[in-house]
């Protein structure tokens, strides 16, 4: 077998090549990944704990027991620690179990719940564990959380839109969802928060019909939630729903289980989703569908004891720090940046150039790709998986125009249609659906003013941009933006003099900006990048026409707090265009000083590991004042 990183203590850097051997070849870590079913009714109360190994279907084989026999926990569980919270024995319970999933044996207490209570929805990330609602013996609205790595009692976290119980629970390594439940009703509400902070539920959308005694599995970016009662009980469905994690609206139908049942314990590796046993009149079926597609389910094979009960995994859509099977990188598109526009320096030629490099591959030098349809500068990039935008610009005089192009095919940008206004020295950051740009210089004013609007448009369709909300204040030479897949995140820029302020929006929805923190120092006509946990800030101006600074700051995008050191760029100055592919950010270009001559250099940094920058290559000319972007930057992993 390879010797491969393990998921929970990942070193060094994986080449494509390696991933998709380890994949194929069937030892990647995530083909090891187990799916462990807790407890449950059949029809007496057990304690029984099975597992599976989700890549290869089979029946279950006995893993150990939980602490005391227990119906209606909550699973949840990191890279390496399996834990069930709550139940009744039939006294309602607060207590949490944990294994350690890839052993056998009984489980350990870990701590307490806030308050006793059963049919609790549990989800996670690889650090945070959450549980919510519940029942004992009212519907409970709490959401309560605990640190996994350790043991402990659990913290309040929140509250539910409304109390309710037997709610089914997934997450991204960002978000948790839950998916209908009783209250006392069936309901078909669907609500989400964001797992790195604390507060209370916000809605999302809804099921395709009410349903309670759900449970869901997810990939990082999808959610399926299936089978439950649609009358609290009587009548079952084998109906799934998935939504897109990321995004909020309703459930879409897509696929149908092999057992209409309730109160199903699930597992997903993010590949597959298993749903298993079930209640009333209980089965052993293990039944799975693929997440990406959905479908009707296939049989996967029999738990130990046929019983309702309540699952978890270790690779689960929370857990995507390592590679979790969602898809293999292709050398080319998939890690190709675009970059564009500029001038070769002060008033001189502007440019329409549009090139592209490998990001996986240093050394190289860029190549043409195309052209824009305006020669600009001051243009600000954003890109989904597969299209690239560049919005605004100076030709001298001010553009709204936004073109595309289609990363993987060389050739020139098309029209995609218009921001609010035409305005340069924008900030943008996109996820895979949306694309936002950030204030901006609009004309007129002191030679600092600036607007506080923020635009956005769906990257999949073409039109023109609508209005997202504001910033703080007014802000121009902002142009250092990065976004993970549901955060957007700026800072610095001008408003009349220099600032270090760092805000931030959730991409999906639309409203004003939220305090994030500060850089390390006020800094202008900089650049930003990053990975999906990792944003970074590089080079810039600390005064109107001089300050020239190499200063690479970072941040944590899920958390809040200011921006650290991260090490120095190569030259010192601003009119950078940045971008990565979620393990490398590369800088590209920049001036030798307000006003100075374009350069031609292409740099790196490794976005995981602190340093100073790396030679990569060469522009086939100097540019300025450009933009750069890619089709596997953080935003979109």
């Amino acid at each position: 077998m390879a010797n491969y990183p393990q998921l929970d203590n990942a070193r060094g850097v994986w080449n494509m090549k390696e991933v998709y051997d380890a994949v194929m070849g069937g030892y990647w870590p995530n083909a090891l990944s187990r799916g462990v079913f807790g407890g449950g009714q059949a029809p007496t109360i057990v304690n029984t704990t099975d597992y599976v190994t989700i890549a290869s279907a089979g029946d279950a084989t006995d893993f150990g027991d939980l602490t005391a026999v227990s119906t209606g926990k909550a699973g949840a569980s990191s890279f390496t620690r399996c834990l069930f919270a709550g139940g009744e024995t039939p006294t309602v319970q607060a207590g949490i179990d944990y294994f350690t999933v890839m052993s056998t044996g009984n489980a350990a207490d870990f701590g307490d719940t806030t308050d006793s209570r059963r049919k609790s929805g549990g989800t996670s990330n690889s650090t945070r564990a959450l549980f919510a609602g519940g029942l004992d013996p009212t519907v409970k609205n709490v959401i309560d959380y605990v640190t996994m790595a350790s043991t402990g009692n659990a913290t309040d976290f929140g509250d539910l839109l409304a109390a309710n119980q037997a709610t089914s629970a997934s997450s991204s390594p960002t978000r948790a969802i839950f998916g209908g439940g009783a209250a006392p009703g069936s309901v078909n509400v669907i609500q989400f928060v964001e797992i790195a902070t604390t507060g209370n539920s916000v809605d999302f959308g809804d099921l395709s019909a009410v349903r309670d005694s759900t449970a869901a599995c997810s990939s990082s970016t999808r959610s399926a939630i299936g089978s439950g009662s649609t009358d609290v009980g009587s009548t079952f469905t084998n109906t799934v729903d998935y939504i897109t994690i990321a995004s909020q609206g309703n459930g879409i139908d897509y696929a149908d289980l092999i057992v209409a049942k309730q109160t199903r314990g699930n597992a997903s590796n993010s590949v597959r989703g298993l749903w298993a046993g079930g209640a009333p009149s209980e089965t052993a079926v293990i039944d799975y569908i693929t997440l990406a597609v959905g479908g009707t389910a296939a049989d996967f094979g029999d738990l130990t004891v046929a019983r309702g009960t309540a699952g978890a995994s270790n690779s689960h859509g929370g857990l995507n720090e390592g590679y979790q099977g969602t898809r293999i990188p292709v050398v080319g598109a998939s890690t190709r940046a675009v970059m564009g526009a500029g001038a070769t320096g002060g008033s001189d030629t502007i440019g329409n150039f549009i090139e592209y490099l490998n990001i996986a591959t240093a050394g190289d030098n860029a190549a043409d790709f195309g052209d824009l349809s305006v020669s600009r500068r001051h243009v600000n990039a954003c890109a989904s998986t597969t299209r690239g935008l560049f919005g605004g610009g100076a030709t001298p005089s001010l553009s709204d125009v936004i073109d595309y192009v289609t990363i993987a095919t060389i050739s020139n940008a098309t029209d995609f249609g218009n921001l609010i206004q035409a305005k340069q020295e924008t900030g943008s950051a996109s996820n895979a659906t949306r694309g936002i740009w950030f204030g901006g210089f609009a004309g007129g004013g002191s030679p600092y003013a600036g607007v506080n609007e923020m635009d956005y448009i769906t990257i999949a369709t073409t039109g023109n941009a609508s209005d997202f909300g504001n910033l703080s204040g007014t802000r121009r030479n902002a142009k250092g933006a990065m976004a993970s897949p549901t955060r957007g995140v700026t800072g610095g820029g001008t408003n009349g003099g220099e600032l270090d302020i760092i805000e931030y929006v959730t991409i999906a929805s639309t409203g004003d900006v939220t305090d994030f923190g500060d850089l390390t120092g006020v800094r202008w006509d900089h650049c930003a990048t990053g990975s999906s946990t990792r944003g970074i800030f590089g080079g810039g101006y600390s005064a109107p026409s001089s300050g020239m600074i190499t200063v690479i700051d970072y941040i944590t995008i899920a958390s809040t707090g200011n921006a650290a050191s991260f090490g120095d760029l190569r030259s010192k100055g601003g009119g950078i265009g940045a971008t990565s592919n979620n393990v490398r950010g590369i800088f590209a270009g920049g001036g030798t000083g307000a006003g100075g001559s374009g350069r031609s250099i292409i740099g790196y940094v490794t976005l995981a590991t602190l340093g100073n920058e790396n030679d990569f290559g060469d522009l086939h000319v100097g540019y300025t004042d450009m933009t750069a972007t890619s089709a596997n930057h953080g935003g979109v992993q």
